[in-house]
């Protein structure tokens, strides 16, 4: 069984968040950049799965520009067997991102796609589903549990309501959610070895793939900081506040 794992760099989660001056963006230069939380844990599971004998060849794939071959690296350092890089100088949107992953899958043809169930720089959580829909193949979305069964996949997806377990045919397309695993150290040793894993580059426009990216971002700005805290005396000075700003 050979399973896929999307695998995207974005800033560090503990770096704060900066807009550029001009608005055109949000700060990258000098900032931490790191795997999507959810991604490493999408590789976490799929290592998990070959270590139980589930599967044979863990493939992780991202699309970004030429430097993000060290980002791929520290996934093989995690334990994938090699990694595909799908160079672009320009910001994928989710549509896009899913076409893409498709034609990885035509090369590849893999059992079991993961993927983490958002990315924590656009929050979109849309391309597990629209890479499902385009494979024509079924999805199971934040997965807290995983349990391969010869032939098919039965997953615990975290719901509004609580747990729903669902069973999915393989091929098929998973999207993990934060409770599946904890991702596990690298040590100093996997990152040496990841250095003599293939690494393979592929030209976004060399796979043919049409650009499914129609937003268009007009333009950035930081949150509005809180106004300082008010100190009342009671609860009829609290309500009479309250109404002088048309909240009650």
């Amino acid at each position: 069984m050979k399973i896929l794992v999307g695998y995207k760099r974005v800033v560090d989660y503990n770096v704060r968040i900066q807009v550029k001056p001009d608005g055109s963006g949000v700060v990258t230069e000098g900032v931490k950049l790191s795997a999507n939380p959810f991604d490493d844990i999408a590789l976490e599971e799929a290592l998990r799965l070959r270590e139980k004998g589930v599967a044979t060849d863990v493939i992780v794939a991202t699309i970004g520009p030429a430097d993000c071959q060290a980002h791929l690296r520290n996934g093989l350092a995690m334990g994938a067997n090699r990694a595909i890089h799908v160079v672009t100088t320009q910001a994928v949107q989710p549509l896009t991102a899913a076409r893409t992953l498709l034609k990885l899958i035509e090369k590849e043809q893999p059992d079991i796609v993961i993927l983490g169930k958002q990315a924590i720089d656009d929050d979109c959580n849309q391309t597990g589903q629209m890479l499902a829909a385009l494979w024509n193949r079924p999805q199971a979305t934040f997965a807290s549990k995983v349990e391969i069964n010869g032939s098919s996949a039965r997953v615990t997806r975290e719901v509004d309501a609580g747990l729903e377990v669902i069973e999915v045919d393989l091929p098929a397309v998973i999207t993990t959610d934060l409770r599946l695993n904890e991702p596990r150290f690298i040590k100093l040793p996997d990152i040496m070895k990841a250095k003599s894993k293939p690494m393979e580059t592929i030209a976004l426009e060399s796979l043919g793939v049409e650009s499914g990216d129609h937003l268009k971002t007009t333009s950035y700005a930081a949150p509005a900081k809180r106004s300082k805290g008010i100190m009342v005396k009671d609860v009829a000075e609290l309500v009479a506040l309250l109404k002088t700003k048309g909240l009650v």
